[in-house]
C-alpha cells in the first residue's frame, strides 16, 4: 500500500488565461489609441480614419473602454506572473498528516499552507454540476462540517478522472465517498 499520496494542483497558467491577457491587451490598447488620436486630431494608428470620430463623446468613450481593457489585461497577466492556486496536496500515511498548499496574492499571505490530521477526516465529498457554467469539485470533508476543495478552480477536470481521484482518496484514508 501507499505511504503517501501527492497530487499537483495547476495554477492560473492555463492557455485560456494567455489567450483572454492577450485579447485584452491588444483590444484595450487598440481604444486606448483610438481615443487619443481623436484628442490629439493625429492618427496614432494608420488604419483608422479619425475624421468620422469626434472626441466628445466616441473618443472619451473609446479611452475609457482602452483604460478599463488595459486595466484587466494587467490583472490578468499579473495572475498569470503569480501563478495564482498553484500548489499541492499531499496526504502522507505515515506521519497521518494532509497537507494542502497554495500560491496566493503576493503578501504576508502569499503562501497558504494548510495541515489537517487524516484522523479528521469524515469523508471525501464530490460535487459535480453540469450546465453553462460546469463543476466538479473534490472535497475533503472534515469533523465539523468544514469542506476544504480539493482540485484546481476554472478548468473542471473530467467525470472519469474525478471519480478515479475521489475513490483513491477514498480507499487510502479509508474514509467514504460521497455524492457518486
Amino acid at each position: 500500500m501507499k505511504k503517501s499520496l501527492y497530487y499537483t494542483v495547476p495554477g492560473a497558467r492555463r492557455l485560456s488565461n494567455y489567450i483572454w491577457g492577450t485579447i485584452l491587451t491588444i483590444g484595450g490598447l487598440g481604444f486606448l489609441l483610438t481615443g487619443l488620436s481623436c484628442y490629439l486630431n493625429y492618427a496614432i494608428l494608420p488604419f483608422i480614419n479619425i475624421q468620422t470620430i469626434q472626441f466628445f463623446p466616441q473618443g472619451l468613450v473609446m479611452s475609457f473602454y482602452g483604460i478599463l481593457g488595459l486595466s484587466l489585461s494587467i490583472y490578468i497577466w499579473l495572475i498569470i506572473l503569480w501563478d495564482l492556486g498553484q500548489g499541492y496536496n499531499e496526504f502522507n500515511l505515515e506521519t497521518g498528516e494532509i497537507q494542502i498548499f497554495r500560491w496566493g496574492f503576493p503578501g504576508k499571505n502569499r503562501r497558504i499552507n494548510l495541515k489537517y490530521l487524516i484522523s479528521e477526516v469524515q469523508s471525501i465529498r464530490v460535487e459535480i454540476k453540469e450546465g453553462i457554467n460546469p463543476r466538479r469539485v473534490i472535497y475533503l470533508k472534515l469533523r465539523g462540517n468544514r469542506e476544504i476543495p480539493l482540485t484546481r478552480a476554472g478548468q473542471p477536470i473530467s467525470i472519469q478522472e474525478l471519480e478515479n481521484q475521489a475513490a483513491e482518496l477514498a480507499r487510502v484514508l479509508q474514509v467514504s465517498l460521497e455524492g457518486i
